[in-house]
């Protein structure tokens, strides 16, 4: 484990704490997180979520620009996706990480292609769909961080496999606020 690795953990708790509350002061943290992230995962040889850090620097930019443009004194608005939203999102989701996987096994010494392609294209869906302030992305926050855990750890990773065992909780709760905002219209308690 090394200081930068702590530093990154760090800071993406800072961040997911704040974008449960909607918070648009969430996106200095993520910046600055997942480009710390990327060298980490580099080292680890875990490469999907190394290329995983550089999606997330852009959406970041985006999903801060979004949510200052809908921000409201009680926060930002959250909403639901439609029932063929989530199978579109759902199919290109599946689709991306056969492919990604399969593509990372065969071309790379990844250390864990299929584990981590599935880490990868679920958190670029879970990024955007919460650039796109949908409660349906906690969902998905809950299933990486449940599959990222022993994968962090068994890659010696132990600090970011603890935060994504506190993200899980995180994200839990995220989805609880998000969805009581969601359905009144106003910022969770």
């Amino acid at each position: 484990m090394s200081e930068v690795e702590w530093i990154a953990a760090s800071l993406v708790l800072i961040n997911v704490a704040l974008v449960a509350l909607r918070s648009v002061w969430n996106y200095p943290f993520a910046l600055v997180a997942v480009s710390l992230y990327a060298v980490v995962f580099y080292e680890a040889k875990l490469y999907s979520d190394m290329l995983l850090q550089g999606f997330f620097l852009v959406l970041n930019l985006y999903g801060w620009a979004a949510w200052l443009r809908a921000r409201e004194g009680s926060g930002v608005p959250v909403g639901w996706m439609t029932a063929r939203a989530r199978l579109v999102w759902g199919g290109a989701t599946l689709a991306a990480w056969i492919v990604w996987s399969a593509a990372m096994h065969r071309h790379t010494d990844a250390a864990a292609p299929w584990i981590d392609g599935a880490i990868a294209m679920a958190s670029i869906t879970a990024q955007w769909l919460l650039a796109r302030r949908r409660v349906e992305s906690w969902w998905l926050w809950i299933f990486v961080d449940l599959i990222a855990v022993p994968l962090f750890a068994s890659r010696g990773l132990y600090a970011t496999s603890v935060v994504y065992v506190v993200l899980l909780g995180l994200s839990i709760d995220g989805l609880i606020q998000w969805r009581r905002a969601a359905a009144v219209g106003t910022a969770p308690a």
